[in-house]
């Protein structure tokens, strides 16, 4: 188990704030990218002192409830993600719970009680909104808890709408008051947390049939009516069209060259929704030959194939919404943001899945690509300035050698020249300049910016009830949660089992076993008693061949 931990300055700093608060709710305003899970268990770890359990994480979407299990597995903190609403308690060999938003909603009873006291970090409070079901739900929820934790990269949402527990300058109508902030350009400037993205943008020339049978055409360039912006989009990112196979090409040409230098390099495509997303990947087949890995919400395998994109080297990976906030698959280097969702707020979160420094890695550029749309300009115009501010920061500070500087200083000034043009069909379509990238721009970490600060962390608080088996370690793959799910299904087979040989119904099998193994109910059943009710099924199963 881990005594100490090596925090990035901005960790340190947040950390320090976040237990001198003595408030019930701390606001920790983050960039994608920089760490935000690392500081929160940390975090937790401190604040658990003392036992104040439990710990209950919330977050986004089903995929992040198991990604944080196994972050706080390898700081020694035990969290069930599979908990439901039938559940009245949590596993006596937990520390506490990992719940989506949806659920925080719809199970706001049950948590009120379970979480009272203890302490709950809310991943990307942004989601739960003051006038809806989730927002509400969450206030319910949590109104008792010990602590309030909340993690945001983008503390505000497309529709306004106040967050619960988030203070405003102007009541339910200012702006968010972090209790600490970091954004994108000083995490640039401390180097060694947040990689340079640049955003090579295309125009083009598009043909389509308006909602009322007239024909139109126009490229991102053109002044349109707001009507017809979306519809320009749309045309531009068709599967049937030539614009979108020439970006995606583009992209691929981008992503081979990272990848000589950094073979598990890979990139994403952002598509509109589950048909566009098996069009792109048909789209990418064809052109790159090899076949990319498509993660859609509504098959019960997303999760795994995320799993195995992020673990593997396969280049490419295409989803509509899954992999946008929150995923840390830390080898992307390449998207394409090949949706019509244009809200800044999904904007930045989407940019931040390839932000990620990789530690070893002195040339870390990566790349985003996106329409010419004036509305994606703007966005991606906001955290370019960020990085042209933060370049010119470290060239002040000398913290590159004297060749890159000029480089540095030359790819500035580059990105004040006016667009370039490239034709992407067989009519004359332009493309937008490569947002001033200039192959000798980079952003190289000095030494002392990898380096941290160790913070002894203090003993995980006790389970409620030990268990001499469950010992882990940050090599243990096969995590406590993973190994009571295995234990429930084979518990459930045996139940199958002795059903068809006993010719009683499920519910009084089940009975039966909860007898003869003293657990009261499955899904609140700790792995040993798990693996005792097994046991107790095994034998009445012998008994029965016997």
């Amino acid at each position: 188990m881990k005594r100490s931990i090596t925090l990035r300055r901005w960790q340190h700093e947040a950390l320090g704030a976040f237990l001198a608060h003595g408030r019930p709710d701390f606001l920790a305003v983050a960039c994608p990218g920089a760490g935000k899970t690392t500081f929160a268990l940390t975090a937790a770890r401190h604040w658990l002192l003392g036992e104040r359990l439990p710990l209950v994480i919330v977050a986004p979407t089903s995929h992040l409830k198991h990604q944080w299990a196994r972050a706080a597995l390898d700081m020694g903190l035990h969290l069930e993600p599979e908990w439901d609403a039938s559940t009245r308690s949590i596993p006596s060999d937990m520390h506490g719970i990992v719940v989506t938003y949806a659920q925080a909603s719809t199970s706001s009873s049950a948590l009120r009680s379970l979480a009272r006291g203890g302490l709950v970090v809310l991943d990307e409070i942004h989601h739960a909104g003051g006038d809806r079901a989730w927002g509400e739900g969450v206030a319910e929820a949590f109104e008792e808890t010990g602590c309030r934790l909340l993690l945001s990269g983008t503390p505000f949402r497309s529709d306004d709408l106040p967050i619960p527990f988030v203070n405003y300058t102007l009541g339910d109508h200012g702006d968010a008051v972090a209790d600490y902030e970091y954004d994108y350009g000083r995490a640039l400037i401390d180097g060694g947390v947040v990689r340079p993205v640049f955003f090579p943008r295309f125009d083009g020339h598009m043909e389509w049939i308006s909602s009322d049978g007239s024909h139109k055409e126009a490229g991102f360039a053109d002044d349109i009516d707001a009507d017809d912006r979306g519809a320009r989009l749309r045309t531009a990112l068709s599967v049937e069209g030539e614009w979108l196979p020439t970006v995606l090409t583009r992209a691929d040409h981008q992503l081979r060259r990272i990848r000589k230098a950094s073979p598990g390099a890979g990139g994403l495509v952002i598509a509109i929704d589950q048909d566009h997303a098996r069009g792109v990947a048909a789209m990418l087949k064809k052109r790159t030959g090899e076949e990319p890995l498509v993660a859609l919400s509504d098959d019960p395998r997303a999760s795994a194939v995320i799993d195995r994109f992020a673990e593997g080297t396969t280049p490419w990976i295409v989803a509509v919404r899954m992999i946008s906030e929150g995923v840390d698959i830390p080898r992307l280097r390449v998207a394409v943001h090949a949706t019509t969702t244009l809200t800044s707020l999904f904007f930045r979160q989407a940019v931040g899945r390839i932000a990620r420094w990789v530690p070893g890695q002195a040339s870390q550029k990566a790349y985003y690509f996106i329409p010419d749309d004036i509305r994606l300009r703007l966005h991606a115009g906001t955290i370019a300035e960020q990085r042209h501010h933060s370049i010119a920061k470290r060239i002040e500070s000398g913290s590159q050698d004297g060749s890159v500087l000029d480089d540095l200083s030359r790819a500035v000034r580059i990105e004040a020249q006016p667009s370039l043009f490239e034709a992407l069909s067989s009519v004359a379509v332009a493309a937008a300049a490569d947002d001033g990238i200039d192959p000798h721009e980079d952003l190289v970490a000095a030494a002392d910016d990898l380096s941290g600060q160790p913070v002894d962390l203090p003993p995980a608080p006790p389970l409620p009830e030990r268990q001499p088996d469950a010992r882990s370690t940050l090599g243990d793959l096969r995590t406590r949660h993973a190994r009571k799910k295995e234990l429930r299904q084979w518990n459930a087979d045996r139940v199958v089992e002795l059903v068809r040989s006993t010719g009683l119904d499920h519910r009084s099998v089940n009975a039966d076993l909860n007898r003869r193994s003293g657990v009261e109910r499955v899904a609140e059943a700790d792995e040993r008693s798990l693996r005792r009710r097994l046991e107790a099924a095994d034998g009445w199963l012998e008994s029965l061949r016997g």
